[in-house]
């Protein structure tokens, strides 16, 4: 069978059935299966992806051919028709570790080097003693150390460039520098501050992604065992202790040494960061009519309600509120002293619950 001669123009056949004639010839003549080596794909990749497609079409279910074409798209720099040419290849022949190997490049080239390390380690376990499955997965390791380090670097700068979403103040006594984090409903195990002489430190987690922190280095020293904090339900209260008698001017120094200026109490005005004057006394006042008034809900507000009893009660108000919660086991609260004092009060779970002793 022969193709060589053409017929005239006009009766020329259309391309699809010269297509169908050499598939002819060639099933008829008995033709050879196609051969490419590496350096033919080398030297002209796409001409090898054209041959290997037609060679598809008679044989589907080779899977040197789709492994071949794999590498061919790798060299024209199509990745994804790479990978799914050595997933192909992988289908009909599972222990082909070349196939692993060019189905991990196009993986890496795309970014996916998670993927791409699966592939290459699943292509080593076949074929141990190819030398290109280790540089790839070192490769890929410095890849994703390199991606992981810049997702930390960008978080750390979003922090950075991100304006604090809490502000801190201070005023203070005689006895006692007060700084106050206006920071609600934190609570006291994500709370740490540490005092030093001249220097306080304050973390907070805010959430399991953030932490705010507050880093003064203080115009006078302090007295770190005698300076407190705590927190409440609209702030952050810390107080520092005043080693002497001493006015700060401000709160913060350059670690110089100012001049000390001896305290005369004036009730109503304190030094202050602000660049406006501000009655300390009356905003001390607001802030614990505000904890006061605050509406809480649930557990907080029933736990509210007890503890303003206990704040509030006598001391057989108090005696009969820690007897009958301690030896009920928590069950029972009362505050009626002439009825728990004379005995012992028993556990007394809810209906719906079962009390037991651990």
């Amino acid at each position: 069978c022969s193709l060589r001669h053409r017929p005239a123009r006009d009766n020329r056949p259309s391309a699809t059935l010269w297509k169908l004639l050499a598939r002819g010839c060639a099933m008829a003549e008995g033709a050879a299966p196609l051969r490419l080596s590496d350096g033919d794909l080398d030297q002209d990749p796409a001409a090898a992806v054209q041959k290997l497609t037609v060679a598809l079409e008679e044989q589907p279910d080779n899977p040197g051919y789709y492994c071949q074409r794999a590498y061919a798209h790798i060299l024209l720099q199509n990745y994804h028709d790479a990978i799914t040419d050595a997933k192909k290849s992988l289908v009909l022949d599972p222990r082909n570790a070349t196939a692993f190997l060019r189905q991990g490049i196009g993986e890496y080239h795309l970014g996916s080097y998670e993927a791409a390390m699966k592939s290459f380690s699943d292509g080593q376990k076949l074929d141990s003693t190819d030398e290109t499955f280790p540089v790839w997965i070192k490769s890929c390791e410095e890849a994703l150390n390199r991606k992981s380090q810049a997702e930390v670097d960008s978080r750390v700068w979003q922090h950075q460039s991100r304006p604090p979403k809490f502000k801190h103040d201070w005023y203070q006594t005689e006895s006692h520098v007060i700084v106050t984090i206006m920071m609600k409903n934190a609570k006291k195990d994500d709370v740490d501050v540490q005092f030093s002489e001249k220097e306080l430190n304050a973390s907070v987690r805010v959430s399991p992604e953030e932490d705010y922190t507050l880093k003064l280095h203080l115009l006078h020293s302090i007295v770190p065992e005698q300076s407190t904090f705590r927190v409440l339900s609209t702030k952050i209260e810390i107080k520092l202790k005043k080693p002497e008698a001493v006015r700060w001017e401000k709160l913060e120094g350059n670690g110089g040494s100012p001049k000390r200026k001896h305290f005369t109490p004036d009730a109503m005005q304190y030094p202050s960061s602000s660049h406006y004057t501000r009655n300390w006394d009356k905003l001390v006042v607001e802030i614990k009519e505000e904890e006061k008034n605050e509406k809480l809900e649930g557990d907080a507000a029933l736990n509210k309600l007890f503890q303003q009893i206990y704040s509030d009660g006598t001391d057989e108000v108090r005696r009969a509120m820690n007897k009958s919660f301690m030896e009920s086991g928590g069950t029972v609260l009362s505050t009626n002293w002439s009825d728990v004092g004379k005995r012992k009060v028993e556990v007394n779970p809810p209906d719906d619950m079962e009390w037991k002793k651990f």
